[in-house]
C-alpha cells in the first residue's frame, strides 16, 4: 500500500510540476514568440526604412551629381565671367587711356582754335583798318582831283588833261602847252598853269610829286638833246625848276625823270597820235606812309 501510494504519491506529484512546467514553457514561448514577431516586425519596418533611406540617398546622389554639373557650369560661367570682366577692364582702361589722350588732342586743338580766333581777330581788325585807309586815301585822292580840276578850270582839253586811277591824279600836259617845239624851256602860259598846280600843292603838304617827260617816236638829234631820253628827261626837270624856283614847291616832294617814247598814249602812226605822245605828265598822290606801315606790319 505504501508503495502504491509513493507511485500515486510520486505521480501526482510528477504530473503536478509537470504541468507547472507546461504552463511556464509556454507562457516564454509566447514571449519569446511575440519578441520574435515584434522584432521581426522591426526588421521588416527596420529594412523598409533602410530601403527608403537607399532610395534616399540615390536619389541625394543623383541631386548632389546634378548639382557638382550646375557647379561645374557655373564655374565655367564665372570663369568667363571673369575673363568678360578682364577684357572689359582693359577695353576701359585703353578707352581711358584714349580718352586721356582724347582730351590732350583736344586741350591742343582748343588752344590752337582760340590762337586762331585771336588771329583772325587781328586779321579782321587790320583789314578794318587798311580798309579805312583806303577809304580815306580815296577820298584824299577825289579831293585833290577836284582841287586840280578847279585850279586849271581855264584850260581846254586839247592843252591838258585830268584823271585819276591806281588812287593818283594824273595832270597831262601837251606840249603845245608848255614847250616849244624840241625845246625844254617852259613858255608863259605853260608857267601859267604849273603856278595854279603849285597853289594846289603848296597847300597839300601830304602829296607826292612825280614829273614825268614823254615823246612821240620820231628821232630828234640836235646840239642840246642827241635823243629823245634826253628831251624828255629836259622837259621835267625844266618842270621841276619852275615848281621849285619859281613857285616854292618842296623839292623834297618831287621826282623827275624822263620816259622818252616808251609810254605812248596814242598810236605814233599819225601826227594827232604823236602831239597826244609829246606830253608831261605831273602826277600828284597823296602820301601813303601809314598805309605802307600797316601794310608792311606783320
Amino acid at each position: 500500500m505504501r508503495k502504491i501510494f509513493f507511485i500515486v504519491a510520486g505521480s501526482c506529484l510528477f504530473s503536478s510540476l509537470f504541468f507547472s512546467s507546461c504552463i511556464v514553457s509556454k507562457k516564454k514561448y509566447l514571449e519569446a514568440t511575440g519578441r520574435a514577431d515584434k522584432e521581426h516586425a522591426d526588421n521588416v519596418a527596420l529594412n523598409k526604412r533602410v530601403e527608403e533611406q537607399s532610395a534616399q540617398i540615390d536619389g541625394l546622389s543623383g541631386n548632389i551629381r546634378d548639382l557638382k554639373g550646375v557647379r561645374d557650369g557655373l564655374n565655367k560661367r564665372v570663369a568667363g565671367l571673369r575673363d568678360s570682366i578682364s577684357n572689359l577692364e582693359d577695353n576701359v582702361a585703353a578707352l581711358n587711356s584714349k580718352i586721356s589722350r582724347l582730351g590732350d588732342e583736344n586741350k591742343t586743338t582748343a588752344n590752337q582754335l582760340s590762337s586762331t580766333k585771336e588771329q583772325i581777330a587781328a586779321q579782321r581788325k587790320r583789314l578794318e583798318q587798311l580798309q579805312e585807309l583806303i577809304d580815306q586815301q580815296q577820298n584824299a585822292t577825289e579831293a585833290l582831283r577836284k582841287k586840280i580840276a578847279h585850279a586849271l578850270e581855264g584850260f581846254n582839253s586839247s592843252e591838258l588833261t585830268i584823271t585819276e586811277k591806281n588812287g593818283k591824279v594824273y595832270i597831262s600836259m601837251q606840249e603845245s602847252l608848255l614847250f616849244p617845239s624840241g625845246s625844254a624851256e617852259v613858255n608863259p602860259k605853260g608857267k601859267d598853269a604849273l603856278s595854279k598846280v603849285a597853289s594846289v600843292l603848296n597847300t597839300n603838304s601830304d602829296i607826292n610829286i612825280d614829273i614825268e617827260g614823254h615823246t612821240d617816236s620820231l628821232p630828234i638829234h640836235t646840239k642840246v638833246y642827241s635823243d629823245n631820253w634826253s628831251l624828255s628827261t629836259a622837259r621835267a626837270t625844266s618842270i621841276a625848276h619852275v615848281l621849285i624856283d619859281e613857285y616854292k614847291v618842296s623839292p623834297a616832294k618831287l621826282i623827275a625823270s624822263g620816259r622818252s617814247e616808251y609810254d605812248p598814249i596814242a598810236p605814233n602812226s599819225t601826227p594827232e597820235g604823236r602831239a597826244k605822245n609829246r606830253r608831261t605828265e605831273i602826277i600828284l598822290e597823296p602820301k601813303l606812309d601809314e598805309l605802307m606801315q600797316l601794310l608792311n606790319k606783320k
